[in-house]
């Protein structure tokens, strides 16, 4: 392609540059266009999830500039320009291609993250393990990326030779430089080094349900410095990290998402407590939320003026023994109220003659 530049020698250098801009930004359009297609055709075939879905819907965008820049990296040597402008637009070009570059790596973890959550399914019954592995894949994910960032800003400003040189000033102050931020991150580097505690010893994973500050909720995010819980009426608790480490917490899906669900009545002395108890077990086993294992009715306290019923139910999850418990409340009282009318929990007062 030599002879590229001899080409209509009576064009206007700016009219020539033009040119090239728009052939390398129309052909780099144009290869996405065909090669897109051929990708979507083979995401339909693949079911619900898709590895080339995924693939288009991180890079679709970020395709649109790379392929154009590339070209025109290529074409950069045809320009009619002066030395000093032909340096100039190159290194402009460089900084660009860096920055897709590592917004492409990024992209690619993210489709890798992708793979692994339809590989690790959580919305099953038992998904301890894929809460295991969604948790590190979602921290590991935030370290590459800022790790990448940091990469690709330091290769830019190395780039720079003016920039080398500051660099090489401010090594002199490192070392009373890092202990006054080693002192004013102190906090956010407990909380980082928190992050890294949790996402290997994981005391919590994505989705574990928890009691904190008093609220029921599911952990929905775990980030380098915070976590958000999704608390049961849609609000969300934000935290920092640190939090887990130093303050205790319920966690009830620690090791399974199998939880007892209790159910208290109080009732009148009078009460037949093995009635109760056959239409425990016969409410239990016509109910699709119990999972047939624990089926237990008992008398927990006498106190003066009535009995204390404790019904224990198991359940799959947390969310079904919520469920499960209200329906059973409230189809004991109702059974006792229907049944047994003179058995409900009352006050009685003798009258002296």
């Amino acid at each position: 392609m030599a002879y590229l530049n001899d080409l209509w020698p009576d064009v206007p250098d700016i009219v020539w540059n033009v040119m090239l801009l728009t052939v390398a930004i129309l052909a780099g359009l144009l290869l996405k266009f065909i090669l897109v297609p051929f990708v979507r055709l083979k995401a339909i075939d693949d079911g619900n999830y898709s590895l080339f879905r995924s693939a288009i819907r991180h890079l679709n965008k970020v395709v649109n500039v790379v392929l154009p820049v590339l070209l025109f990296n290529a074409l950069i040597p045809f320009l009619r320009i002066t030395p000093r402008v032909y340096q100039v637009i190159g290194k402009v070009v460089e900084i660009v291609l860096i920055c897709c570059f590592a917004v492409v790596i990024i992209r690619i973890i993210r489709i890798a993250e992708d793979y692994l959550n339809h590989q690790f399914d959580y919305n099953v019954a038992d998904n301890l393990r894929a809460r295991k592995v969604r948790t590190q894949m979602q921290f590991i994910r935030k370290i590459l990326v800022a790790i990448i960032a940091i990469i690709a800003v330091a290769i830019i400003l190395l780039s720079f030779d003016n920039l080398q040189k500051i660099g090489a000033g401010l090594l002199t102050g490192v070392g009373l430089g890092g202990v006054i931020i080693g002192f004013a991150a102190q906090k956010s580097l407990g909380n980082l080094l928190a992050g890294f505690q949790i996402a290997f010893t994981q005391p919590i994973r994505i989705d574990d349900v928890v009691i904190v500050e008093g609220e029921w909720g599911k952990v929905e995010e775990i980030n380098l410095t915070y976590v958000v819980v999704n608390i049961w009426d849609k609000r969300r608790l934000v935290l920092p990290i640190q939090y887990f480490i130093e303050t205790p917490f319920q966690n009830w899906t620690r090791t399974t998402a199998e939880i007892l669900g209790t159910v208290f009545i109080y009732t009148d002395y009078t009460v037949p407590v093995e009635e109760l108890r056959a239409e425990l077990s016969r409410l239990l086993h016509g109910h699709p939320l119990w999972d047939g294992k624990v089926d237990v009715l008992q008398v927990t306290d006498a106190k003066a003026q009535s009995l204390e019923i404790r019904a224990l139910m198991s359940c799959r999850n947390s969310g079904e023994a919520w469920d499960l418990r209200c329906y059973i409340r409230e189809k004991l009282v109702d059974f006792v109220q229907r049944n047994y009318p003179d058995s409900l929990s009352k006050t009685r007062v003798e009258l002296a003659k």
